[in-house]
């Protein structure tokens, strides 16, 4: 005889549940942006490459296309569609005042909440003058 099947419960979040959940999506999303922008901003290691110097391997590139293999004309498309993308990148800016605002309203609490230690924070790329800023010290 088969086991005889219970009644699905209902289950409904507290009011309170429903905010302390939206309050810790609003702390992780203020910290994920700005975490991401200084990531997008952060120098990269080796030479730095300039719009000429991307412009002038794009020309090399084109000329490249016609008189090659098969499977290397596919890489320099390739090398082609990424340097364009970069192209396009350099001349975007990314404004972290205001990501910089959010995240010292909040990075206190999400640190407490996660247990983020200064270390950690300093270590993702943090400033200690925006960590002071947010009340997160040393000790913390």
């Amino acid at each position: 005889m088969p086991p005889k099947k219970q009644a699905a419960k209902s289950r409904t979040m507290s009011d309170a549940h429903k905010k302390a959940l939206a309050e810790g999506r609003e702390l992780g999303r203020a910290v994920r942006a700005y975490l991401e922008a200084l990531d997008s901003t952060k120098p990269k290691r080796g030479r730095k490459r300039t719009p000429e110097s991307i412009n002038k391997r794009l020309a090399k590139i084109t000329d490249d296309i016609p008189t090659v293999d098969a499977a290397k004309r596919l890489s320099l498309i390739q090398e082609r569609i990424d340097l364009e993308a970069e192209l396009a990148t350099m001349s975007q800016t990314v404004d972290l005042t205001d990501l910089e605002k959010n995240f010292v309203k909040v990075a206190k609490r999400y640190s407490q909440t996660k247990g983020i230690s200064y270390a950690a924070w300093r270590e993702a790329g943090v400033a200690p003058a925006v960590l002071k800023a947010a009340g997160i010290g040393r000790g913390a």
